[in-house]
Parts: C-alpha cells; sequence; structure tokens
C-alpha cells in the first residue's frame, strides 16, 4: 500500500459571512496525480491556500499531516521549505526579466551580496532541459508564449526541490497541445516519484491524467474516486460537483437568424510593437441578426487581435479594411465609437482589463454605459445600485451583495459581471473572446443560456473560443482561423472537430 504524503483534516476556513470550508478532508498518497475538482467558489483554491501557507496557521480550524508531521505553516516559504510549491492560475513570473532570473527570484543563487550568475542561468538551462522547455535562460518572458510561461512556472518549482507539486487551473490559458504536452510532463514526473495535487475544469484532462479525483460541493467533501476501481468519466465527475446529472452540456435553441449585422471586408493588422508582422490578413467574415457565430483557431492563429482590433482599434498598427454595421460603414477609431455603434466586446482577460477587482459589482456592472445611471454628468447612486441588483438576479450571481468587491467572487461569477457590464451597454453585436475560460461546468452551462437568451432578444453574438467541443455545441456557423487568415468557413450542423483541425492544418506554412 503507498505511503500517504499528505493529509488534510476536518479543515474549516470562514471569510466574513462566508464560510468558504466545511470540515473538508483530503489525502494524497505518494508519487500520485490526485485532482480537485469543483464549481467555482466550491473551495479548491481555498483549500490549497491553506495548505501553502497563504492563509497562515490560526486563520483556519484543522490538521495539515505532511510525510506524518503535523505542519503550521505560518507563510508559503514555511510550506515551500517543505517541498510544497503551488503554481497558482494567473501566473507570477516579470515580463522584462529573463527565464533564469525568474526561476530563481526569492531563492537566489550565490552569497548574500552577490549573485551567482553562472550557477543561476546554469541550473536554469537545466531544468529548462527536464520539462522540455528549448528557450535559453536569457530570454525575456514577455518574448515567451503562455505555453511556454506555464513551463518556466514548473520549472520555478523544480528549482526549489519540490517533492509536492499544486496547479491551479495549469491549462486554462493553454490550446489542445500545449495542454496534453503540459499533462504527459505530470506522467512522467509521477514515474520519477513526484506527487501532484490538480485543479482544473477541463475534466477530459482530469480523466487522462489523474490517479484520484476528490470533488468539493459548497465548500464540503463530497467523496473521493479511485480511477482503479471507479467510474471517473465526464458524466459521473458532473454528477458529484453540481448534485445532480447534467444531461446536455449546450442548451438547446429555437433558431431565428436574421439579416447581417456586422460585416468586416479585407482586415488587415499589423504587431504594435513589430510593425512589419502581419497578425491579420485580408479577414473577410460577416454575422447575423439572431446568430451565434464561432471563431476557431490554434492559440496565435490572430483571433484576439482580429476582435480588438474591430472593437475600436484597440490592439495593433497600420490598421486597415471596412467595417459595416446594418449595411452601412462605419469608422470604429475608439473604443467609444465601437460603443456608441452598439459593439462590445468582452475580453478573454477578465482580471487584467475587464473589470476592477479592487471595486464593488455595482461599479463594475454600470462602467461601459455610466450615461444610463447619470443625470447631468452625476452618477445616481440608487439607479446604480438598482441596475447592478437587476443583473445580479438576471444572470444568477452569487454574491451576498453587489457591494461586494469583484475580486473577493468565484472566477465565474466575475465572468457574469463581466457579462452584466457589457449587456448594460445594450449592444446590438457582442464579440465574447473565451467566455468560458477557467469556469466550472455548471457556471459555463449558465453563461451558454445567458449567449442564447441574446440570440433570441435578436442579437448577434461573435464566440471565439479554443474548446471545439464548446464552439461545436453553440455556433450556427464557424469561421476556423490559422496564421492570422480565415481558412475555413462551415455550418455548425455539418462541422466536426476532425474537420476544423484538418483546415487549420492543410493551410499551415501557407502565405504570409
Amino acid at each position: 500500500m503507498a505511503k500517504v504524503l499528505l493529509e488534510m483534516k476536518n479543515i474549516t476556513k470562514t471569510f466574513p459571512g462566508v464560510k468558504a470550508l466545511d470540515n473538508v478532508n483530503l489525502k494524497v498518497e505518494e508519487g500520485e496525480i490526485h485532482a480537485l475538482v469543483g464549481e467555482n467558489g466550491a473551495g479548491k483554491s481555498t483549500l490549497m491556500n491553506v495548505l501553502s501557507g497563504i492563509y497562515p496557521y490560526g486563520t483556519y480550524e484543522g490538521d495539515i499531516i505532511y510525510n506524518g508531521e503535523v505542519c503550521r505553516f505560518n507563510q508559503i516559504k514555511d510550506s515551500e521549505e517543505k517541498g510544497i510549491v503551488i503554481i497558482h492560475q494567473e501566473l507570477a513570473l516579470i515580463p522584462y526579466m529573463t527565464i533564469g532570473e525568474n526561476m530563481f527570484l526569492g531563492n537566489e543563487r550565490g552569497h548574500k551580496y552577490k549573485l551567482d550568475w553562472n550557477e543561476t542561468f546554469g541550473r536554469a538551462g537545466e531544468l529548462l532541459k527536464t520539462v522540455g522547455l528549448q528557450e535559453t535562460p536569457q530570454t525575456l518572458i514577455k518574448d515567451i508564449g503562455v505555453g511556454k510561461q506555464q513551463l518556466v512556472e514548473i520549472a520555478k518549482a523544480l528549482a526549489k526541490n519540490a517533492k509536492l507539486l499544486i496547479l491551479d487551473e495549469p491549462t486554462a490559458s493553454l490550446n489542445e497541445t500545449d495542454s496534453r504536452a503540459l499533462l504527459d510532463l505530470l506522467l512522467r514526473f509521477k514515474k520519477q516519484g513526484m506527487t501532484s495535487i490538480i485543479i482544473s475544469h477541463k475534466l477530459n484532462e482530469i480523466s487522462y491524467v489523474a490517479d484520484k479525483i476528490t470533488v468539493i460541493r459548497d465548500g464540503a467533501t463530497i467523496e473521493t474516486l479511485d480511477k482503479a476501481t471507479d467510474d471517473i468519466s465526464e458524466a459521473r465527475i458532473i454528477k458529484g460537483m453540481v448534485g445532480r446529472e447534467l444531461s446536455d452540456r449546450f442548451p438547446k435553441r429555437e433558431k431565428h437568424i436574421g439579416d447581417i449585422n456586422l460585416e468586416i471586408k479585407d482586415w488587415n493588422v499589423y504587431h504594435p510593437l513589430y510593425s512589419e508582422r502581419k497578425v491579420v490578413d485580408g479577414v473577410s467574415i460577416n454575422a447575423r441578426k439572431g446568430e451565434v457565430v464561432g471563431i476557431s483557431g490554434l492559440m496565435g492563429a490572430g483571433r484576439t487581435e482580429l476582435a480588438m482590433s474591430v472593437f475600436g482599434k484597440s490592439y495593433g498598427s497600420n490598421i486597415s479594411g471596412k467595417v459595416y454595421i446594418n449595411g452601412e460603414e462605419v469608422h470604429l477609431n475608439s473604443v467609444q465609437d465601437a460603443i456608441r455603434h452598439k459593439l462590445a466586446y468582452v475580453t478573454e482577460d477578465r482580471k487584467g482589463n475587464g473589470l476592477i477587482l479592487s471595486n464593488p459589482i455595482k461599479i463594475n456592472t454600470t462602467l461601459a454605459n455610466l450615461d444610463g445611471v447619470s443625470r447631468h454628468s452625476i452618477i445616481d447612486k440608487d439607479k446604480e445600485y438598482s441596475v447592478a441588483v437587476e443583473y445580479k438576479e438576471k444572470l444568477r450571481t452569487k454574491c451576498p451583495t453587489v457591494e461586494q468587491n469583484v475580486g473577493n467572487l468565484s472566477g465565474g461569477n466575475q465572468q457574469k459581471v463581466l457579462l452584466a457590464k457589457w449587456m448594460f451597454a445594450d449592444p446590438d453585436v457582442l464579440i465574447l473572446d473565451e467566455p468560458t475560460r477557467g469556469i466550472d461546468v455548471g457556471a459555463k452551462y449558465e453563461i451558454y443560456c445567458i449567449i442564447n437568451q441574446l440570440v433570441s432578444e435578436g442579437k448577434t453574438v461573435i464566440m471565439i473560443s479554443s474548446e471545439l467541443p464548446e464552439i461545436l455545441g453553440m455556433c450556427d456557423r464557424i469561421y476556423v482561423m490559422n496564421e492570422g487568415r480565415i481558412v475555413g468557413e462551415l455550418d455548425g450542423s455539418e462541422a466536426t472537430q476532425e474537420i476544423i483541425m484538418s483546415h487549420i492544418l492543410k493551410s499551415s506554412g501557407k502565405g504570409a
């Protein structure tokens, strides 16, 4: 029988007005990959923050027993000294520092008053080989993609002699290829004796990589499933997470598709810093009233660059092409122009660009349409409050009050506030960029229902998503994008994952 490396007993954690964890128990054996699943707000990240010392001993009840020893961590450094290293969903890397510098930040090589750069970059190079990243340690973080940055974080954890690696949504920002490579790396580490805890909403990945799966719901442990003896199908995991079977992952919708609402012709965009690099190349697409149009493609295909450049030229340089709304050419030279012409863009980066985390829900909800809550340029606080409450109820946002700061909400509820912000602006066309990234299956279903409601009202939705099942399950028509160009247009009823990928693979390496 395998040795129990970690046991968390009767962990209870309370925030003002909210019991986040209620007698949670977790047991992890040495050398296994243990998955932690549950809906947004279930308490998964809170539990891992207790384990890693982010929430210090004394701020919670219960015991942490690691390697046979009762541990009382007062800070994250205490847990790291025991070999427990956490990698958060929001990567903690400094863009203008090198890979090597980032890997040993706070864990520097050398003496107190003199860093040993030879050892720093030499050891960094060894660890980069271990994780399979073919970059030099002198490369700046800003010059590598998100998938490679995730590998840098893992190499950084290895530099701290990790024995137990905790990964919180490690593949949330990765495409399928990079995700599979990262999961295979965890399996390789497992063969070498590494123990891992992984939090993920991507249930197919959980089924692929995990030995055991602990389900948390509403701050309590529901069950632990063992791959060797139990059913760990997606349907079974979902039943544990939401307390019921979810027979259809994508809600049905009656289709009433009307006239073309948005048309983009021969759209070209160059990189804002590297002006010779074309990121959107001659794109022409259209979308109709009452239609959900998908834009599919691998990471780096140019989907976000297309969306942001159309939305008031908020990305790119040397932009050319034409935009038509309801058959009339419009010039969207600023975000204000775009909003005025009833266009909205829901960013993929809700925490960085979409919401002000330190501000209440009510302020975030009305940000894109201050005129709607103002009189004579003065905000009517009562109106602001009532609008926020209306959208809280309409979107079923879980929060005690709209006075609560958005930063205290779970990812799924933050996404609902972001949607509310743009719905209150009353757009005719909504561009949704990765609208369900990092949120659980129950919250995803609710977002899909909101999308269906919007198009049933005659609005147009353009959905950018890296999840092919989502694109296939929600979209009436699908554009396939690769290397900045449209390489296919498919009817939603005829599209398959294989057809989409074949369009991408056939087009790779062609053109600019």
